[in-house]
């Protein structure tokens, strides 16, 4: 019996070390590019590389209209590259709106160690730079899936028109308990991103947009985030809508039309 729990619990904690030291393959989907590749949009756009203080790079692209009234910050999610998510312009530049987006470190083209830290300053730093283009009145900051987080830290130490979360997670290591609330992540887990703190930090309105039937990050983590700060948040709830489909339906498009003539007036 004695020798049963040594093999259980050594069998505990080879699973901890993989999870600890692997946990960048298990969360992270990246598409990597080679320097050369070359983006091919439908619509006009201009290709940026930032190269940040600590050796790291950022790539992204940006796409303008004329007459604009802002620009879209958006944060993506944990997957491809901005090769793919570069379609998702088309449902701001219709509307009237510049479309910037960058890849994380180790996504597409842009190079670097990844962190949480680094990913926080990498898009302050990214959104400084519109800043220097565009008023912070003008800016608008959307954050997809994994993208949320980030989209909230920027909102709560800067000022900008709106913050969008698509289906954003309640805090990262919430959504990672969910899944492996049996390891000790408290001290496992590299990636904590308290969505609900910064939400409640950030000065301007926060819109969010959730599908009910999401099973990968639980429409009752929207709600929570509602419920962090309700002075300032407005929950859209997409009827039917799963993690991956929201752009399926025509009450997504609605409803960010709507938020986004709001935020305009």
């Amino acid at each position: 019996m004695l020798t049963f729990l040594y093999i259980l619990a050594g069998l505990y904690v080879l699973l901890c070390l993989l999870f600890y030291f692997g946990q960048h393959y298990f969360f992270f989907r990246p598409e990597i590019l080679p320097g050369y590749f070359k983006y091919e949009y439908t619509f006009p756009f201009t290709e940026h590389t930032f190269e940040m203080p600590d050796g790291g790079r950022i790539n992204a692209i940006h796409f303008t209209v004329p007459n604009t009234r802002g620009v879209v910050y958006y944060l993506k999610g944990n997957s491809r590259s901005i090769k793919g998510w570069g379609k998702f312009a088309r449902d701001f530049l219709g509307k009237g709106y510049d479309f910037f987006m960058m890849d994380y470190r180790g996504f597409g083209k842009s190079r670097g160690k990844r962190s949480e830290r680094r990913l926080y300053a990498d898009a302050l730093h990214v959104f400084d730079w519109l800043t220097e283009r565009y008023s912070p009145d003008d800016i608008v900051i959307y954050g997809r899936s994994f993208g949320s987080g980030i989209a909230a830290c920027v909102a709560s130490q800067r000022q900008a028109r709106l913050l969008i979360l698509d289906a954003p997670y309640y805090s990262f290591h919430w959504q990672i308990r969910r899944f492996a609330g049996w390891l000790p992540l408290r001290w496992l887990l590299k990636y904590k991103i308290p969505t609900h703190q910064f939400v409640r930090s950030a000065s301007c309105p926060v819109r969010i947009i959730h599908g009910d039937r999401d099973y990968i990050i639980s429409y009752r983590q929207g709600v929570m985030l509602r419920d962090a700060a309700p002075d300032k948040v407005e929950l859209v709830t997409i009827r039917g809508g799963r993690h991956n489909n929201l752009t399926d339906f025509s009450q997504y498009h609605r409803e960010l039309y709507r938020i986004l003539e709001e935020a305009a007036a």
